[in-house]
């Protein structure tokens, strides 16, 4: 069986989301301690069609928060560049949020995970009972590739995208550190209260 506390979790939010993260967790945005001051970031026509998109075990996708198994997705690079017309947003003003499967299987939360684009008709769904074969399940190649275009594998970018979903609010202990793109951005998680301790400089996985 894999170490799941090895298998880590990354959410994109902005900055100025970070002081609630510190107070709430992460949250979902039909939980009572749900952000009203929310920044979103990404495609908003992609949110909405997952809010309706059904799971195979009946859940609407928008029910739970998602994760990528990396960084550097496709979407970062929408949402760095403005593409698709999603508002560009800083590099420096995303920061990754970082917990683990086996965070998220201590604190009793329920999931749902994905080989792919959660909503792409070709990925495949799993559940909390599939999770000791997640190794075997992801393609980690693909995920932690740099580059999603190949005109040999035409397949690959759906494989990078491969999700992880959770079911329910996340609480801050659950929460093993926080990736930032430079020294700017650092220094400002510290000033909201993050410790030094928890902020790493990974310029790698921004474009």
């Amino acid at each position: 069986m894999p170490d799941l506390s090895k298998i880590y979790l990354f959410r994109m939010t902005h900055i100025e989301n970070i002081p609630h993260t510190l107070k709430f967790g992460i949250t979902h945005k039909t939980s009572i301690n749900s952000n009203p001051n929310y920044i979103p970031i990404g495609d908003s026509s992609i949110i909405n069609t997952r809010d309706s998109f059904l799971l195979n075990n009946g859940n609407h996708i928008g029910k739970y928060i998602p994760f990528y198994f990396w960084g550097k997705m496709p979407m970062l690079y929408v949402i760095q560049n403005g593409f698709n017309f999603v508002e560009a947003v800083k590099a420096e003003d995303i920061v990754y949020v970082i917990t683990s499967v086996q965070e998220i299987i201590d604190a009793n939360l329920d999931f749902v995970f994905t080989d792919g684009h959660a909503i792409d008709s070709f990925s495949r769904q799993f559940s909390k009972e599939d999770i000791e074969n997640v190794s075997n399940i992801l393609d980690i190649n693909a995920i932690q590739t740099k580059y999603w275009k190949d005109e040999h594998d035409l397949d690959l970018k759906r494989r990078k995208e491969a999700e992880f979903l959770v079911l329910g609010d996340i609480k801050v202990t659950c929460v093993l550190g926080y990736f930032v793109f430079n020294q700017k951005a650092f220094d400002k998680l510290h000033n909201f209260g993050v410790e030094e301790s928890q902020i790493y400089l990974k310029p790698d996985l921004y474009f």
